[in-house]
């Protein structure tokens, strides 16, 4: 697809507006509540079907269909970011009024580095082809590691705060407790940070590690730039809506890692035979269509799954309950018999 400067200034500028009007609305610190939360991420869903769909006719079918497959994707794989933000949103104690503007900010900063990392990944394309290689077999082996985790069931309370963020606190020094929406303050003649200011940085260098896998994921599907961009975009913008919304569901999403293995590992493969094409072998690839249906297939038999073993755990939990005080009332039964 032919995009002129014109369009990707006019695209970025729109972008930008829409995340201004975001911070303006939610300026004012508050909790989000499920139907402000659900509000928001249906009309940045409608947003992205708008953009999709205006591909379509103003583009080619082709454009339209590679931007949901990477919207799809790259919202797929943001889910699992959740997990991560709620453990930094836990370690720092975040007063629940404060982090929609952590996220926000923290998604802002997500997206610029990735917008770094898909003009760098861009660049390679166009100048190594084999490159195809080298994310394809990236790709399949992130996808058997996240199920080698899955299987492992690590401790959720792993996070750490990275070697950056650790050298800028040092550098800078943090406050002892939050002071409203201060990122900076004035403590002893010295300007430190405040957490606020640590844990929005915490959200957005943390994306840098799940943008090794996302990115080359997308670049898998199209490697046009500005569906590769817009997608990442639309997608990480509705991510701090849907933090509220289905905060409560993730521990639910169990089977959420395998779903994503398998899409991360299909991708993986279609890469290496993309890559295979590009170097004469006569392949058959894989076309977008495939993918897309391939993509949405996984992550409903993963939902549909996942919400089934969470209820059957729940309910051998709730049976274990029963059955413990059922013992204890025997016990007491039997001392006062003795």
């Amino acid at each position: 697809m032919d995009v002129s400067m014109t369009l990707w200034v006019v695209t970025i500028l729109g972008l930008a507006a829409l995340i201004g009007a975001d911070f303006f609305i939610g300026r004012k610190p508050h909790d989000v509540s499920i139907k402000e939360a659900g509000i928001w991420t249906i009309v940045w869903i409608v947003l992205a079907a708008i953009f999709g769909l205006g591909l379509l006719f103003y583009g080619n079918a082709q454009a339209s269909g590679e931007f949901f497959a990477g919207y799809i994707t790259e919202k797929s794989l943001s889910v699992d970011n959740l997990f991560v933000f709620v453990l930094i949103m836990a370690k720092f104690a975040v007063p629940s009024h404060l982090q929609q503007r952590v996220l926000l900010v923290g998604v802002v900063i997500a997206l610029v580095l990735r917008t770094i990392f898909i003009a760098a990944g861009a660049a390679i394309i166009a100048s190594f082809s084999w490159v195809f290689y080298i994310f394809g077999a990236f790709l399949i082996y992130t996808a058997w590691k996240l199920i080698q985790e899955a299987r492992a069931d690590e401790d959720e309370d792993d996070w750490e705060e990275n070697r950056l963020l650790k050298s800028v606190e040092k550098r800078f020094g943090v406050a002892d407790r939050y002071h409203g929406t201060k990122l900076f303050i004035v403590n002893n003649g010295k300007r430190i940070m405040t957490p606020l200011m640590v844990v929005m940085l915490a959200i957005g260098t943390t994306d840098i590690l799940f943008a090794l896998d996302s990115i080359p994921a997308i670049f898998g599907l199209t490697q046009d730039p500005y569906i590769v961009f817009t997608a990442n975009a639309f997608a990480l913008m509705g991510l701090r809506q849907l933090y509220f919304l289905i905060g409560g569901l993730l521990k639910k999403l169990v089977h959420l890692s395998y779903g994503l293995s398998v899409i991360l590992g299909f991708i993986g493969v279609k890469l290496v035979l993309h890559a295979l094409h590009e170097s004469g072998v006569h392949v058959p690839e894989i076309s977008i269509p495939f993918s897309l249906a391939f993509i949405g297939g996984v992550l409903v038999i993963t939902t549909i799954t996942s919400l089934i073993a969470s209820k059957r755990q729940s309910e051998r939990e709730a049976a274990e309950a029963a059955a413990g005080e059922e013992g204890v009332d025997d016990a007491k039964k039997d001392s006062i018999g003795a």
